[in-house]
Protein backbone atom coordinates (compact mmCIF):
# COMPACT_ATOMS: atom_id res chain seq x y z
CA UNK A 1 0.00 0.00 0.00
CA UNK A 2 1.16 3.53 -0.76
CA UNK A 3 0.64 6.34 1.74
CA UNK A 4 0.55 10.09 1.43
CA UNK A 5 -0.04 13.00 3.74
CA UNK A 6 -3.57 14.34 3.92
CA UNK A 7 -3.35 17.79 2.37
CA UNK A 8 -1.02 20.10 4.26
CA UNK A 9 -1.19 18.02 7.45
CA UNK A 10 1.31 15.55 8.84
CA UNK A 11 -1.37 12.83 8.85
CA UNK A 12 -0.40 9.81 6.74
CA UNK A 13 -3.24 8.02 4.96
CA UNK A 14 -3.51 5.21 2.44
CA UNK A 15 -4.05 6.11 -1.21
CA UNK A 16 -7.20 4.03 -1.23
CA UNK A 17 -9.99 5.02 1.15
CA UNK A 18 -12.40 2.38 2.41
CA UNK A 19 -15.91 3.71 1.96
CA UNK A 20 -18.48 2.09 4.25
CA UNK A 21 -21.77 3.34 2.81
CA UNK A 22 -22.82 -0.20 1.85
CA UNK A 23 -22.25 -1.57 5.35
CA UNK A 24 -25.74 -2.24 6.64
CA UNK A 25 -27.92 -1.57 3.58
CA UNK A 26 -26.04 -3.91 1.20
CA UNK A 27 -23.56 -5.84 3.35
CA UNK A 28 -24.44 -7.41 6.69
CA UNK A 29 -22.42 -6.83 9.85
CA UNK A 30 -20.36 -10.02 9.68
CA UNK A 31 -19.34 -9.48 6.06
CA UNK A 32 -18.65 -5.80 6.78
CA UNK A 33 -16.25 -6.86 9.54
CA UNK A 34 -14.56 -9.26 7.11
CA UNK A 35 -14.09 -6.48 4.55
CA UNK A 36 -12.64 -4.12 7.16
CA UNK A 37 -10.22 -6.81 8.33
CA UNK A 38 -9.16 -7.45 4.74
CA UNK A 39 -8.70 -3.73 4.11
CA UNK A 40 -6.55 -3.32 7.21
CA UNK A 41 -4.51 -6.41 6.28
CA UNK A 42 -3.90 -4.83 2.84
CA UNK A 43 -2.62 -1.65 4.46
CA UNK A 44 -5.70 0.56 4.00
CA UNK A 45 -5.78 2.77 7.09
CA UNK A 46 -8.25 5.45 5.95
CA UNK A 47 -11.94 4.58 6.60
CA UNK A 48 -14.78 6.92 5.62
CA UNK A 49 -18.35 6.93 6.89
CA UNK A 50 -21.16 9.36 7.79
CA UNK A 51 -23.71 9.65 10.55
CA UNK A 52 -26.60 9.18 8.09
CA UNK A 53 -25.26 5.97 6.53
CA UNK A 54 -27.61 3.07 7.06
CA UNK A 55 -30.30 5.27 5.51
CA UNK A 56 -34.07 5.22 5.96
CA UNK A 57 -35.07 3.93 9.36
CA UNK A 58 -31.52 2.73 10.00
CA UNK A 59 -29.48 5.94 9.94
CA UNK A 60 -26.47 5.48 12.16
CA UNK A 61 -26.30 1.73 11.58
CA UNK A 62 -23.08 1.94 9.56
CA UNK A 63 -21.29 3.79 12.35
CA UNK A 64 -22.51 1.14 14.81
CA UNK A 65 -21.14 -1.63 12.57
CA UNK A 66 -17.75 0.09 12.56
CA UNK A 67 -17.99 0.51 16.32
CA UNK A 68 -18.63 -3.18 16.86
CA UNK A 69 -15.61 -3.94 14.69
CA UNK A 70 -13.42 -1.61 16.76
CA UNK A 71 -14.68 -3.36 19.88
CA UNK A 72 -13.03 -6.60 18.74
CA UNK A 73 -9.73 -5.03 19.73
CA UNK A 74 -6.44 -6.07 18.21
CA UNK A 75 -5.39 -2.46 17.71
CA UNK A 76 -8.12 -1.87 15.14
CA UNK A 77 -9.02 1.62 16.30
CA UNK A 78 -5.42 2.76 16.70
CA UNK A 79 -4.55 1.62 13.16
CA UNK A 80 -7.45 3.45 11.49
CA UNK A 81 -7.70 7.08 10.42
CA UNK A 82 -11.43 7.45 10.97
CA UNK A 83 -13.50 9.96 9.01
CA UNK A 84 -17.20 10.61 9.48
CA UNK A 85 -19.60 13.40 8.52
CA UNK A 86 -22.20 15.75 9.94
CA UNK A 87 -25.08 17.67 8.30
CA UNK A 88 -27.99 15.41 7.51
CA UNK A 89 -31.28 14.93 9.32
CA UNK A 90 -30.97 11.80 11.45
CA UNK A 91 -34.73 11.26 11.51
CA UNK A 92 -36.44 8.72 9.28
CA UNK A 93 -36.45 9.57 5.60
CA UNK A 94 -39.31 11.92 4.78
CA UNK A 95 -39.70 13.21 8.30
CA UNK A 96 -38.77 16.84 8.96
CA UNK A 97 -35.83 17.52 11.22
CA UNK A 98 -36.58 18.85 14.67
CA UNK A 99 -35.14 22.40 14.91
CA UNK A 100 -31.34 22.30 15.36
CA UNK A 101 -31.17 18.55 14.67
CA UNK A 102 -29.47 18.89 11.30
CA UNK A 103 -27.01 21.09 9.38
CA UNK A 104 -24.06 22.92 10.90
CA UNK A 105 -25.19 25.05 13.81
CA UNK A 106 -22.85 24.88 16.80
CA UNK A 107 -25.62 23.12 18.69
CA UNK A 108 -26.10 20.39 16.09
CA UNK A 109 -22.37 19.89 15.61
CA UNK A 110 -21.99 19.35 19.36
CA UNK A 111 -24.95 16.97 19.46
CA UNK A 112 -23.97 15.08 16.31
CA UNK A 113 -20.33 14.48 17.24
CA UNK A 114 -21.30 13.02 20.62
CA UNK A 115 -23.84 10.72 18.95
CA UNK A 116 -21.28 9.56 16.37
CA UNK A 117 -18.68 8.90 19.06
CA UNK A 118 -21.18 6.75 20.95
CA UNK A 119 -22.15 4.74 17.86
CA UNK A 120 -18.51 4.33 16.79
CA UNK A 121 -17.41 3.27 20.26
CA UNK A 122 -14.45 5.62 20.30
CA UNK A 123 -13.48 8.79 22.12
CA UNK A 124 -12.19 10.70 19.09
CA UNK A 125 -12.72 11.14 15.35
CA UNK A 126 -9.67 11.80 13.21
CA UNK A 127 -11.42 13.69 10.39
CA UNK A 128 -14.82 15.32 10.97
CA UNK A 129 -16.35 16.36 7.66
CA UNK A 130 -19.15 18.77 6.77
CA UNK A 131 -21.34 16.71 4.44
CA UNK A 132 -22.72 19.78 2.66
CA UNK A 133 -22.56 23.55 2.89
CA UNK A 134 -24.96 25.19 5.34
CA UNK A 135 -26.23 28.44 3.84
CA UNK A 136 -27.70 29.54 7.17
CA UNK A 137 -24.73 29.17 9.49
CA UNK A 138 -21.71 31.51 9.30
CA UNK A 139 -18.27 29.96 9.26
CA UNK A 140 -17.28 31.87 12.40
CA UNK A 141 -19.88 29.84 14.29
CA UNK A 142 -18.84 26.59 12.64
CA UNK A 143 -15.16 27.11 13.47
CA UNK A 144 -16.00 28.12 17.04
CA UNK A 145 -17.73 24.77 17.46
CA UNK A 146 -14.90 22.86 15.78
CA UNK A 147 -12.21 24.60 17.83
CA UNK A 148 -13.99 23.54 21.03
CA UNK A 149 -14.16 19.93 19.83
CA UNK A 150 -10.46 19.96 18.98
CA UNK A 151 -9.65 21.37 22.43
CA UNK A 152 -11.78 18.65 24.01
CA UNK A 153 -9.92 15.99 22.00
CA UNK A 154 -13.10 14.75 20.32
CA UNK A 155 -11.86 15.51 16.80
CA UNK A 156 -8.43 16.15 15.30
CA UNK A 157 -9.08 17.62 11.84
CA UNK A 158 -12.01 19.07 9.89
CA UNK A 159 -12.84 18.49 6.24
CA UNK A 160 -15.55 19.34 3.74
CA UNK A 161 -17.64 17.35 1.31
CA UNK A 162 -19.50 18.61 -1.76
CA UNK A 163 -18.21 22.17 -1.28
CA UNK A 164 -17.80 24.52 -4.27
CA UNK A 165 -14.44 26.21 -4.66
CA UNK A 166 -15.57 29.56 -3.30
CA UNK A 167 -16.87 27.93 -0.10
CA UNK A 168 -13.52 26.20 0.43
CA UNK A 169 -11.88 29.63 0.13
CA UNK A 170 -14.45 31.28 2.41
CA UNK A 171 -14.14 28.56 5.03
CA UNK A 172 -10.37 28.68 5.17
CA UNK A 173 -10.08 32.45 5.07
CA UNK A 174 -12.44 32.61 8.05
CA UNK A 175 -10.43 29.94 9.85
CA UNK A 176 -7.17 31.82 9.17
CA UNK A 177 -8.58 34.98 10.73
CA UNK A 178 -9.43 32.98 13.85
CA UNK A 179 -6.04 31.27 13.99
CA UNK A 180 -7.71 27.91 13.30
CA UNK A 181 -6.33 25.16 11.08
CA UNK A 182 -9.39 25.15 8.82
CA UNK A 183 -10.34 22.52 6.26
CA UNK A 184 -7.69 19.92 5.45
CA UNK A 185 -9.64 17.86 2.91
CA UNK A 186 -12.47 18.03 0.39
CA UNK A 187 -14.52 14.99 -0.57
CA UNK A 188 -16.06 15.58 -3.99
CA UNK A 189 -17.65 13.82 -6.94
CA UNK A 190 -14.76 13.24 -9.32
CA UNK A 191 -14.03 10.53 -11.86
CA UNK A 192 -13.17 10.06 -15.53
CA UNK A 193 -16.73 10.75 -16.64
CA UNK A 194 -17.44 13.64 -14.25
CA UNK A 195 -14.49 16.04 -14.25
CA UNK A 196 -16.17 19.37 -13.42
CA UNK A 197 -14.29 19.42 -10.10
CA UNK A 198 -11.22 20.33 -12.14
CA UNK A 199 -12.75 23.74 -12.88
CA UNK A 200 -12.61 25.25 -9.40
CA UNK A 201 -12.91 22.72 -6.58
CA UNK A 202 -9.58 20.99 -7.11
CA UNK A 203 -7.63 24.23 -7.81
CA UNK A 204 -9.09 25.74 -4.62
CA UNK A 205 -8.23 22.61 -2.65
CA UNK A 206 -4.66 22.66 -3.93
CA UNK A 207 -4.19 26.37 -3.20
CA UNK A 208 -5.48 25.97 0.36
CA UNK A 209 -3.66 22.72 1.04
CA UNK A 210 -6.64 20.37 1.12
CA UNK A 211 -6.34 16.74 0.16
CA UNK A 212 -8.93 15.74 -2.48
CA UNK A 213 -10.88 12.57 -1.74
CA UNK A 214 -13.02 11.59 -4.77
CA UNK A 215 -16.30 9.81 -4.12
CA UNK A 216 -18.10 7.64 -6.71
CA UNK A 217 -14.85 6.93 -8.59
CA UNK A 218 -16.73 4.57 -10.93
CA UNK A 219 -19.66 6.99 -11.34
CA UNK A 220 -22.21 4.61 -9.92
CA UNK A 221 -20.78 1.61 -11.80
CA UNK A 222 -20.73 3.38 -15.16
CA UNK A 223 -16.94 3.03 -15.40
CA UNK A 224 -16.83 -0.52 -14.07
CA UNK A 225 -17.53 -2.40 -17.31
CA UNK A 226 -21.26 -1.85 -17.19
CA UNK A 227 -21.93 -2.58 -20.89
CA UNK A 228 -19.96 -5.80 -20.83
CA UNK A 229 -21.79 -6.91 -17.69
CA UNK A 230 -25.13 -6.11 -19.35
CA UNK A 231 -24.25 -8.11 -22.45
CA UNK A 232 -23.16 -11.05 -20.31
CA UNK A 233 -26.36 -10.85 -18.27
CA UNK A 234 -24.44 -10.33 -15.02
CA UNK A 235 -25.81 -6.98 -13.95
CA UNK A 236 -28.06 -4.25 -15.27
CA UNK A 237 -27.17 -0.61 -14.81
CA UNK A 238 -29.10 1.29 -12.18
CA UNK A 239 -29.13 4.74 -10.60
CA UNK A 240 -26.62 7.24 -11.99
CA UNK A 241 -25.24 4.72 -14.50
CA UNK A 242 -28.67 3.89 -15.97
CA UNK A 243 -29.58 7.56 -16.28
CA UNK A 244 -26.36 8.28 -18.12
CA UNK A 245 -26.66 5.32 -20.48
CA UNK A 246 -30.09 6.54 -21.59
CA UNK A 247 -28.20 9.18 -23.59
CA UNK A 248 -26.95 7.53 -26.83
CA UNK A 249 -23.90 9.81 -27.00
CA UNK A 250 -22.88 8.94 -23.46
CA UNK A 251 -23.45 5.25 -24.14
CA UNK A 252 -21.16 5.46 -27.17
CA UNK A 253 -18.42 7.05 -25.03
CA UNK A 254 -18.67 4.26 -22.47
CA UNK A 255 -18.47 1.68 -25.25
CA UNK A 256 -15.32 3.37 -26.58
CA UNK A 257 -13.89 3.35 -23.07
CA UNK A 258 -14.54 -0.36 -22.56
CA UNK A 259 -13.17 -1.19 -26.02
CA UNK A 260 -10.00 0.80 -25.30
CA UNK A 261 -9.33 -0.95 -22.01
CA UNK A 262 -10.14 -4.34 -23.51
CA UNK A 263 -7.47 -3.62 -26.13
CA UNK A 264 -4.98 -2.94 -23.32
CA UNK A 265 -6.09 -6.00 -21.33
CA UNK A 266 -7.30 -3.93 -18.38
CA UNK A 267 -10.40 -4.14 -16.22
CA UNK A 268 -12.41 -0.90 -16.58
CA UNK A 269 -13.06 -0.37 -12.88
CA UNK A 270 -9.43 -0.90 -11.96
CA UNK A 271 -8.25 1.46 -14.69
CA UNK A 272 -10.71 4.16 -13.55
CA UNK A 273 -9.28 4.01 -10.03
CA UNK A 274 -5.71 4.00 -11.33
CA UNK A 275 -6.50 7.11 -13.41
CA UNK A 276 -7.63 8.98 -10.30
CA UNK A 277 -4.37 8.07 -8.58
CA UNK A 278 -2.51 9.96 -11.34
CA UNK A 279 -4.49 13.18 -10.83
CA UNK A 280 -2.82 16.19 -9.21
CA UNK A 281 -4.09 16.94 -5.72
CA UNK A 282 -5.86 13.60 -5.24
CA UNK A 283 -5.16 11.94 -1.91
CA UNK A 284 -7.05 8.77 -2.76
CA UNK A 285 -10.43 7.69 -4.11
CA UNK A 286 -13.12 6.20 -1.91
CA UNK A 287 -13.94 2.60 -2.78
CA UNK A 288 -17.16 1.16 -1.39
CA UNK A 289 -16.96 -2.62 -1.71
CA UNK A 290 -19.95 -4.79 -0.98
CA UNK A 291 -17.75 -7.91 -1.01
CA UNK A 292 -14.13 -8.86 -0.35
CA UNK A 293 -13.79 -9.64 -4.06
CA UNK A 294 -14.66 -6.04 -4.94
CA UNK A 295 -12.07 -4.83 -2.43
CA UNK A 296 -9.45 -7.08 -4.03
CA UNK A 297 -10.26 -5.60 -7.44
CA UNK A 298 -9.78 -2.09 -6.07
CA UNK A 299 -6.43 -3.08 -4.57
CA UNK A 300 -5.23 -4.28 -7.97
CA UNK A 301 -5.64 -0.72 -9.24
CA UNK A 302 -2.71 0.26 -7.02
CA UNK A 303 -0.46 -1.96 -9.13
CA UNK A 304 -1.40 -0.44 -12.49
CA UNK A 305 0.96 1.93 -14.28
CA UNK A 306 -1.08 3.62 -17.00
CA UNK A 307 1.01 4.57 -20.02
CA UNK A 308 1.06 8.10 -21.40
CA UNK A 309 -0.57 6.83 -24.59
CA UNK A 310 -3.42 5.31 -22.60
CA UNK A 311 -3.85 8.45 -20.49
CA UNK A 312 -4.03 10.51 -23.69
CA UNK A 313 -6.61 8.15 -25.17
CA UNK A 314 -8.71 8.36 -21.99
CA UNK A 315 -8.58 12.16 -22.20
CA UNK A 316 -9.86 11.96 -25.76
CA UNK A 317 -12.87 9.90 -24.69
CA UNK A 318 -13.50 11.90 -21.51
CA UNK A 319 -11.98 15.34 -22.05
CA UNK A 320 -11.56 17.46 -18.97
CA UNK A 321 -12.60 21.11 -18.87
CA UNK A 322 -9.04 22.34 -19.25
CA UNK A 323 -7.03 24.67 -17.01
CA UNK A 324 -8.88 27.09 -14.75
CA UNK A 325 -9.88 29.87 -15.29
CA UNK A 326 -9.15 29.70 -19.03
CA UNK A 327 -11.65 26.84 -19.43
CA UNK A 328 -14.57 29.11 -18.63
CA UNK A 329 -13.05 32.52 -19.33
CA UNK A 330 -12.55 32.10 -23.10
Amino acid sequence: MEYTQLGRTGLKVSRLVLGTMNFGPQTDEADSHTIMDAALDAGINFFDTANVYGWGENKGRTERIIGSWFAKGGGRRDKVVLATKVYGNMGADGSPAWPNHDKLSALNIRRAVDASLQRLGTDYIDLYQFHHIDRSTPFDEIWQAIDVLVQQGKILYAGSSNFPGYKIAQANETAARRGSLGLVSEQCLYNLFERSAEMEVIPAAQDYGLGVIPWSPLHGGLLGGVLRKESEGKRRASGRAAETLADPAARARIQSYEDLLDKHGLEPGEAALAWLLTRPGVTGPIVGPRTVEQLESALRAMELDLSEDLLTALDEIFPGPGPSPEAFAW
